[in-house]
């Protein structure tokens, strides 16, 4: 498969690996065992933390370890801990996950943990600066390893919702600005067009903005077609850039722009052709949005929205009936 030939195991190589397996699956019956004794007595003590690391390592997706890991902590470790032993504690845990996101980091139950370490992080000394507090330290190093994760794989939504954590919750004099945070999408999404996290955040920062700065819309909205433009231009098959096109346009208050975006869109499937459904999906939906604003012209552009309709039927029949529901909504 993909180039690689399959090398035939011996009898003795797959016995062997048949135990391998077989040890595993023992220990961690024995393990698992243990953990759900323990939570039934509610031991705290060391040894059941010592446990939660073990079955963690065999299995990282099995929550029950990991809500009586924080149990233990609470309940059994901190309150005999002193401020520097409960941080080392919980860096200790940070480190713990982040080893093991290396090879899971898909795993929901690793990145939750994350953030109830972050959220009992303490201050620290109270007589060191802001900055270089442990919460301040933590929160800075975590979003810095996030950001490295991206780098590994920028489409990893799990890390993406991570991020918008780390930067809702992190300590207010380590806040990014919002244009700080308009550049980081930038530079994600002009590396890879597709990635939909990248634009996700991109509405997000600029809500933040429009709401703070609500007369900067209207130009920022002008450069932000021209921004999507190139991804429309560059891969009209891919969904992540029409729907950030939606999302801008909105409920197509201004007619204006709804002309101008309609006549940009027939203007790429001139040039590239209707093979993909995405830019003749978006005529149909701006087109309706017009003939709401435009009386004059809602007939002409209704019968419009029919003809692109039945062309879609052409271009994505598995969503034919789709196509033919929406065709009876144009003929009422």
């Amino acid at each position: 498969m993909h180039g690689i030939k399959r090398v035939k195991q011996t009898e003795e190589a797959l016995r062997a690996q048949k135990e391998r397996e077989r040890a595993k699956i023992d220990r961690y019956t024995v393990v698992e065992k243990d953990l759900f004794e323990r939570r039934a007595s509610d031991d705290w003590g060391q040894e059941s933390l010592e446990v939660t690391t073990a079955i963690i390592g065999l299995n990282p997706e099995l929550y029950t370890a990991w809500n009586f890991r924080r149990t233990t902590l609470t309940n059994g470790i901190f309150p005999k801990s002193s401020p520097e032993e409960i941080f080392a504690a919980l860096d200790g845990d940070l480190s713990l996950t982040f080893a093991a996101l290396q090879v899971h980091p898909k795993v929901y139950w690793l990145w939750n943990h994350r953030r109830w370490c972050l959220q009992n992080i303490p201050d620290g000394p109270t007589n060191s600066e802001p900055s270089k507090s442990w919460r301040s330290r933590t929160w800075a190093r975590e979003l810095a390893i996030v950001e490295k994760m991206l780098d590994r794989d920028s489409r990893n939504f799990h890390a993406w919702n991570y991020r918008r954590y780390v930067l809702a919750y992190m300590p207010e004099s380590d806040r990014r600005p919002p244009k700080s945070e308009l550049a980081y999408t930038t530079r994600k999404i002009e590396q890879n067009f597709s990635n939909f996290s990248a634009w996700h955040q991109r509405t997000k920062v600029w809500g933040v903005i429009w709401r703070e700065q609500p007369e900067t819309e209207a130009s920022a909205k002008r450069e932000e077609f021209e921004f999507v433009r190139n991804a429309l231009w560059t891969d009209p098959s891919d969904q992540s850039a029409w729907l950030y096109h939606r999302w801008l346009i909105g409920q197509g208050s201004d007619s204006a722009t709804l002309k101008s975006e309609i006549s940009a869109i027939e203007e790429l499937i001139a040039e590239v052709g209707s093979d993909s459904k995405w830019p003749l999906q978006a005529l149909v939906h701006y087109k309706t949005l017009l003939a709401g604003h435009d009386p004059a012209a809602k007939s002409s552009l209704l019968r419009e929205c029919k003809t692109l309709t039945e062309q879609l039927i052409q271009v994505d029949p598995k969503r034919r009936h789709m196509y033919e529901d929406q065709l009876l909504i144009l003929k009422a």
